[in-house]
């Protein structure tokens, strides 16, 4: 299955953030769309990724505080993406690789959607059903 294939089943719902606003302003984002992460983006431009994991490690680890700390000052530059053609597995291969949990999905230069670790799964799971369900109807004639 490709990428493409996953956002049309699960859509393309994509939640983002400007970066001058406050890591508060993000939380409660996140909160409301029951989301673990934001993409952010100035304008049409993606610049960076805000997760749970980054405010953990960047925000209260480190002592700062939420409602006077802008998300642009703790968000991930170095934002690891897919494509729509490319597949689940290089999906699942890339986020363990790079220890992610979500990654935009980027056409041309625009940003289409999101997929999380939670959807691949899903994917792989419902795959893995399908296999079994043939081969246990195969077997039984």
């Amino acid at each position: 299955m490709t990428v493409n294939q996953l956002l049309k089943e699960k859509g393309r719902d994509l939640w983002t953030i400007n970066p001058d606003a406050t890591v508060l302003d993000a939380l409660a984002k996140m909160a409301e769309k029951n989301i673990g992460s934001l993409v952010v983006m100035d304008g049409e431009e993606l610049i960076g990724i805000l997760t749970e994991r980054t405010y953990s490690r960047e925000v209260i680890l480190k002592g700062k505080r939420s409602a006077t700390t802008r998300v642009r000052e703790i968000m991930e530059k170095n934002v690891i993406h897919v494509r729509p053609e490319q597949s689940v597995d290089l999906c699942m291969a890339l986020m363990t690789e790079n220890r992610v949990r979500h990654l935009p999905v980027i056409e041309g230069k625009k940003v289409i959607g999101m997929v999380s670790i939670g959807d691949l799964l899903k994917c792989i799971i419902s795959k893995q059903k399908f296999i079994i369900d043939e081969l246990e109807h195969y077997v039984r004639g």
